[in-house]
């Protein structure tokens, strides 16, 4: 019996620094489990790479020519890829990090990030993780929350705010729950109300201020 080797993590870098992104191909194509089948150099080709290539990660760097690191994983999102993105930034601005996990980022790293824990990083986004350097875990710990008069939230209704405080789309919630992506919609409906929050960056700030994330 042979053993089955293990699945390769195909990843997309985008940074509009040529250093910058051979540095990281180098870097991780140094892992047997790790390809980085594109690159781009500005936010539009990133998009591009993404839906003509499906890759399971996108490195994505925040500020970028043509389309910003936000502007990406929206059109992402809507477009409803299954890419998990992870936004590494050398701005240690805490005003970005909510943003970018409303807008789905499955991870927010800066990059002062030590080479082995963005591998760690990429396997545990690829394999469904969500995960923020500690610096920005702070800034949304810290940041301002909403302040609301909240009806009490159905298990149900917990369960999906606390994954939309992961980053998740809501098609990422209907499988991760087994149900419709309709009937996800009406529970974040249902959520945002209940907390009286405008949106799902809120929604997420509240989650963690609450620690119910």
């Amino acid at each position: 019996m042979t053993d089955t080797a293990p699945a390769t993590i195909r990843v997309v870098i985008a940074d509009d620094h040529p250093v910058v992104r051979q540095g990281l191909r180098t870097f991780l194509e140094l892992h047997d489990d790790i390809t980085v089948v594109g690159e781009a150099a500005d936010g539009r080709e990133a998009v591009d790479l993404v839906h003509a290539l499906e890759p399971d990660v996108l490195l994505l760097d925040r500020k970028m020519p043509v389309l910003d690191g936000h502007g990406v994983l929206a059109e992402l999102r809507d477009a409803a890829e299954r890419t998990r993105a992870i936004m590494l930034t050398s701005v240690t601005d805490p005003r970005d990090v909510a943003p970018a996990m409303a807008a789905g980022a499955a991870g927010f790293l800066y990059k002062d990030v030590a080479p082995d824990a963005l591998v760690a990083a990429i396997r545990s986004v690829h394999s469904g993780q969500s995960l923020f350097a500690p610096e920005a875990l702070a800034a949304m710990t810290t940041a301002p929350a909403p302040e609301t008069s909240a009806g009490p939230l159905t298990p149900r209704e917990r369960q999906v705010l606390a994954l939309i405080a992961t980053g998740r789309s809501n098609r990422e919630i209907a499988r991760e729950l087994v149900v419709a992506e309709k009937t996800v919609k009406t529970h974040v409906s249902n959520v945002l109300t209940k907390l009286g929050v405008a949106d799902r960056t809120q929604a997420a700030l509240y989650a963690v201020r609450h620690g119910l994330a």
